[in-house]
């Protein structure tokens, strides 16, 4: 494959992930975020696996900086380059992305469709998981982690919506754009 090639095709492949990142902007429903798919489709197109978790998880930071900083600049008095408890969403994705890496070494719609539910469960056990050690509102015992699950269950919709509607759009997308350019038919990772 020609460095041409490979430049045109690690941009687009770039590109559709800033893309996304930045969709977070637009008003939508509690969870429905394009993360986890971003992270999946990294996992599945990028060869050199560095770029696979580095892509992402810096267009989830600019998104972050830009949320945080702009869109609710309101609520936070200095300016935010992390906020509270990032490590652990921010470790999430990586464990999303790794798992796309074993589950989308073959791109199908049904490896697509399993690594996004995949991707959901990460998320919901671990974001429910890091709020419930210490806090007041759940008993610091097994009852009270189940109780924390089952209220964060309302918000698993939105994470499985978004999931499977990014996936779609990012892997679908990027399958009609790979038709109509050749340029972009080259092996499936940069």
């Amino acid at each position: 494959m020609n460095s041409g090639r490979l430049n045109i095709r690690f941009t687009i492949l770039a590109g559709m992930i800033l893309l996304a990142a930045f969709s977070r902007c637009i008003p939508h429903m509690l969870n429905f975020s394009p993360v986890a798919a971003m992270g999946l489709f990294g996992a599945a197109y990028f060869k050199r696996k560095w770029q696979a978790f580095l892509i992402p998880l810096a267009a989830t930071w600019l998104s972050d900086l830009f949320i945080n900083n702009v869109i609710y600049a309101k609520y936070n008095p200095h300016f935010t380059w992390f906020y509270s408890g990032f490590h652990w969403i921010y470790g999430a994705y990586a464990l999303i992305i790794l798992a796309g890496i074993f589950l989308l070494k073959r791109i199908t719609p049904a490896r697509i469709l399993g690594a996004s539910l995949v991707s959901s469960g990460i998320f919901f056990v671990i974001t429910n998981f890091i709020c419930w050690p210490g806090n007041a509102l759940y008993a610091q015992d097994v009852n009270g982690l189940m109780t924390c699950f089952a209220a964060g269950l309302p918000f698993l919709k939105g994470t499985l919506l978004g999931d499977l509607f990014y996936s779609g759009v990012l892997f679908g997308g990027f399958a009609i754009l790979q038709r109509s350019y050749p340029v972009l038919r080259t092996s499936r990772a940069v």
